[in-house]
């Protein structure tokens, strides 16, 4: 079955929204984007090597069957967060990892 980015992208607008209601959000962060295994074997280093070699910072979480991949500090808008999440989540896809979300992590300023 192919990803849905159409779906993913409405729910990170729909996530941006809901999160700017009432808060002052800061200009630049950097943003986290968490995703899991879809395999029983799955292959954290090669992950982490394709998104650090795109400018991500990557943590895995064995454990908790998570890896973070932070990248910035960015504008902190949807079309920002969107175009960075689209790029890791076309890697994380080809290593058999799904999205998470993500969440703002400390202001850029």
């Amino acid at each position: 079955m192919s990803h849905d980015y159409n779906a993913q992208k409405a729910e990170t607008f729909e996530t941006f929204e809901a999160l700017g209601e009432g808060a002052d959000l800061p200009k630049s962060a950097v943003i986290t984007y968490q995703f899991f295994p879809e395999s029983s074997e799955p292959n954290w280093a090669g992950l982490s090597k394709a998104l650090e070699a795109k400018g991500f910072r990557c943590a895995v979480f064995e454990d908790e069957d998570t890896l973070d991949a932070s990248f910035g500090p960015i504008p902190v808008t949807p079309q920002e967060i969107w175009k960075q999440e689209k790029i890791a989540t076309e890697i994380a896809l080809t290593f058999e990892f799904e999205p998470d979300g993500w969440v703002l992590m400390e202001d850029g300023n």
